[in-house]
């Protein structure tokens, strides 16, 4: 099938870009001397899990419980739970245990840690660490740290594994120089949090931390075992804008369908709104300019010169651009693609991938999976 007769909105996946992003950064992630888990909250498919594990990674992170079962179901068992454990999900993450899953999660408190060690089942927590996200996480010199370790493993059954971190922050830096300064202020402070916790007689085995864009930028990562990229899987426009990707490397689009013309107002419409496309405006600043909610371009991929979506309703898109519109190349019931963002974001309400292979022949369709 080719892409002109799928049904829009659409996500496409082009495999070779995919393969050339999980070959980098598994080569990236050798020569920092560090294990490689990727998050899969950016692919949410077992199709690219099995692509990156065999490729050289070790395990994954995962960002909901649906998608720790789900990849358990195909396969996958070493799996990391990235999010701060509500401890009424400790019964579910119990039952995963029991399927066969190895299954860590993180929590950084100490009702959380009282919770897990009353909890009859045996479970393994990371505590995280914040290095500056401010979102989540104990400062690595925070005296509790030791206090929700010696909790966690007050009744014997459950175990401090290790730490987490995740510098978040690092998106808000605009030049490698500045990445490169918070990726080692994670890497030190995950390093010094598993120093202090093995200090005081725990294990701490695993030493997660990771981002794209510190992945990309750090220097060294000395006393962390593994790193945790998601988005780089993908690319997307404001990974492209940070230089954590090139633009050529973005292996995701939508495809849509042009609906309407709006010639007085120099726009075209299309079928993609605000749950195809998202309304990330995460380029607005950028130095290399405005992708506005994503980049507007052929079958073929070729970007439409400054033709961007600049609005969106919840299932129409509105393309303009500051020089006249070629509506020409943008007939109704033509199909664009649109280059997003933020992959993650974008992605999330599709049920599947039309994977392409270089051309605009679909070569196969992935299962994604959604929910909570």
């Amino acid at each position: 099938m080719d892409i002109r007769d799928i049904k829009t909105p659409a996500l496409l996946l082009e495999r070779p870009k995919l393969l050339a992003n999980l070959a980098r950064m598994a080569e990236r992630a050798r020569a920092l001397g560090v294990k490689l888990r990727p998050h899969m909250k950016t692919a949410k498919s077992a199709a690219v899990a099995r692509l990156a594990l065999d490729g050289g990674a070790s395990g994954i992170a995962v960002s909901t419980l649906a998608e720790a079962s789900y990849f358990l179901d195909h396969g996958v068992r070493d799996i990391l739970y990235a999010v701060g454990l509500a401890p009424a999900k400790l019964d579910e993450i119990a039952e995963l245990v029991k399927r066969g899953a190895d299954i860590k999660f993180v929590t950084d408190n100490l009702t959380a840690a009282r919770a897990i060690a009353g909890h009859p089942a045996c479970h393994r927590a990371l505590i995280e660490i914040d290095t500056g996200d401010g979102r989540l996480g104990l400062d690595p010199a925070d005296p509790e740290l030791i206090e929700v370790a010696r909790a966690i493993e007050s009744t014997g059954r459950s175990r401090v594994v290790g730490v987490m971190t995740h510098a978040g922050q690092s998106y808000d830096a605009r030049d490698p120089a500045a990445m490169a300064r918070i990726a080692e202020g994670e890497r030190a402070g995950a390093a010094l949090a598993a120093e202090r916790l093995r200090a005081a007689g725990f294990a701490c085995d695993i030493v997660s931390v990771g981002s794209t864009p510190t992945a990309i930028h750090a220097r060294d990562l000395r006393g962390a075992t593994e790193m945790r990229p998601g988005v780089y899987m993908f690319g997307d426009l404001f990974q492209a804008g940070i230089g954590s990707c090139g633009a050529d490397d973005i292996a995701v689009s939508v495809l849509a369908s042009v609906i309407g013309h709006r010639r007085k107002d120099n726009a075209a419409i299309l079928d993609a709104g605000a749950l195809a496309l998202s309304k990330d405006r995460s380029t607005e600043r950028l130095a290399g300019g405005d992708c506005g909610l994503g980049r507007v371009a052929d079958l073929a991929g070729r970007t439409l010169d400054g033709v961007t979506v600049v609005g969106v309703s919840q299932e129409h898109g509105r393309a303009s651009a500051r020089s006249p519109l070629p509506f020409d190349l943008l007939p109704i019931g033509g199909k664009v693609r649109v280059y997003p963002n933020h992959a993650c974001i974008t992605a999330a309400c599709f049920d599947a991938y039309h994977v392409l292979d270089g051309g605009t022949e679909v070569v196969a369709t992935w299962d994604r999976c959604r929910g909570w």
